[in-house]
């Protein structure tokens, strides 16, 4: 069995390698492999990851390759984890917003939309050579951020294709190292789009334990973790996910942008220290400043769904899937995150109880929002991405919406060349 990795120079990887390496007995592969289009990356990180494999006696080989074909020939899963342009472009995504007084994030508003443009035609034509050369019953599981309009524009083009995010895993396990109890025996009931989610339920053997917690002493420690306010969670009900702070305190991160650093300068220098240890011939484990890099538990996450979708074991998952009525309010078209069993068929969401109107409205804007930022992606046409960003919460107005979308494509011209006039180039 071959596992390849579309990215595989992320920093990510080697906690992903981990992943692998624990499951060796659940699941058999043959052959690793890590591509990447920067051979220097992929010599540091492949490097790290060979020695952690040999330290857990993995049985299979690694390869690491530049060459797409050779990495995807006769795969059986293809993880996609890549971000186009780097970190320079992420910088821009996060700043370039401010300078019309705009929320910057990577993800989340304007800078999510001009994340999405220069990686949508991308991870598509990766996922067209995945067709033609994977095995024909291959599943493409994408990391790739933002991860529920990437994995929507994969479901729209007709591949085998599942979404990951490491957010609920994170704070599944967050909570059972709270209550003291395996992982296992926390169930969320998380639901919504990725990165604009609620967590409404924790059960811990059957019994809902999060009005406890709503009511209780760690209501201001969970409401500082997601950077709420306690009162906000209360009248909620429910636990929102970080990055809806963005949404609900628009103005005090406005503020907070404008003063301090950003998250790609921090991660910058993350990374050059993680490179950097990664150089070194006695390390064989994953450092603990991988951590500070934000992707907590993607090993766990990834490795078991990967396990699930090609031994059918129907183990819980928090995966992004076709919404097919999970979600009362939304297109059955519409990708939605929320949990599921999953088994080689694929993900097979549980119920989810209908989203209240303070949380089905925005999540149904944002979907709005999803649909047209993948439409423009795909044409190249400027009249939909002005309207992509009109449906965007967090511009919304059009006197905004024009010059942002204008002053992105600009600040994108050599990855969005169908808004020129041109193609992109092959992926």
């Amino acid at each position: 069995m071959k596992i390849t990795v579309v990215g595989g120079g992320s920093t990510y990887t080697p906690e992903l390698v981990e992943g692998f390496a624990r499951r060796a007995g659940v699941l058999p592969v043959d052959e690793l492999v890590l591509y990447d289009v920067d051979p220097e990356r992929l010599r540091v990180v492949g490097g790290l990851a060979g020695r952690i494999l040999a330290r857990h006696a993995f049985p299979g080989r690694l390869t690491t390759t530049t060459d797409l074909a050779q990495a995807l020939d006769g795969a059986a899963a293809v993880l996609i984890q890549l971000r186009v342009g780097g970190q320079a472009a992420r910088l821009r995504d996060e700043t370039l917003p401010n300078k019309f007084d705009l929320i910057g994030q990577e993800t989340t508003g304007p800078g999510g939309f001009a994340k999405a443009l220069r990686t949508v035609p991308l991870v598509l034509d990766i996922a067209a050579e995945v067709r033609r050369r994977a095995r024909p019953d291959a599943w493409i599981v994408d990391f790739t951020n933002p991860v529920g309009i990437v994995t929507r524009a994969l479901l729209d083009a007709g591949h085998r294709a599942v979404g990951l995010c490491n957010v609920a895993i994170k704070f599944q396990r967050s909570m059972a190292d709270r209550f003291g109890v395996d992982a296992d025996r926390v169930r969320l009931g998380h639901a919504g789009l990725n990165h604009l989610s609620w967590i409404r339920s924790i059960t811990v053997d059957g019994e809902d334990r999060l009005p406890g917690l709503l009511a209780g002493d760690m209501l201001a420690e969970i409401a500082e973790e997601v950077r709420l306010p306690a009162g906000l969670l209360r009248d909620l009900k429910a636990i929102p996910s970080y990055y809806l702070h963005y949404f609900y305190c628009t103005d005090h991160e406005l503020g907070r942008q404008r003063t301090g650093s950003h998250r790609a300068e921090q991660v910058q220098a993350i990374e050059r220290e993680l490179l950097a240890l990664y150089e070194d011939p006695d390390l064989d484990h994953k450092p603990e400043i991988l951590e500070r890099r934000g992707g907590a538990y993607y090993s766990e996450a990834a490795a078991a769904l990967v396990t699930s979708l090609l031994t059918g074991d129907g183990a819980h998952h928090y995966v992004d899937v076709r919404n097919n009525g999970v979600l009362a309010g939304l297109p059955d078209e519409a990708v939605v995150e929320v949990p599921a069993h999953v088994d080689t068929a694929g993900p097979h969401p549980v119920a989810v109880p209908p989203l209240p109107p303070e949380m089905l409205g925005l999540v149904q804007a944002v979907t709005a929002y999803e649909t047209l930022t993948i439409e423009a992606a795909l044409t190249g046409d400027r009249s939909v991405a002005r309207r992509a960003l009109l449906a965007n919460p967090l511009v919304r107005q059009w006197d905004l919406a024009a010059p942002m979308s204008d002053a992105i494509l600009e600040a994108n011209r050599s990855y969005v060349p169908r808004f020129f006039g041109g193609e992109p180039a092959d992926g």
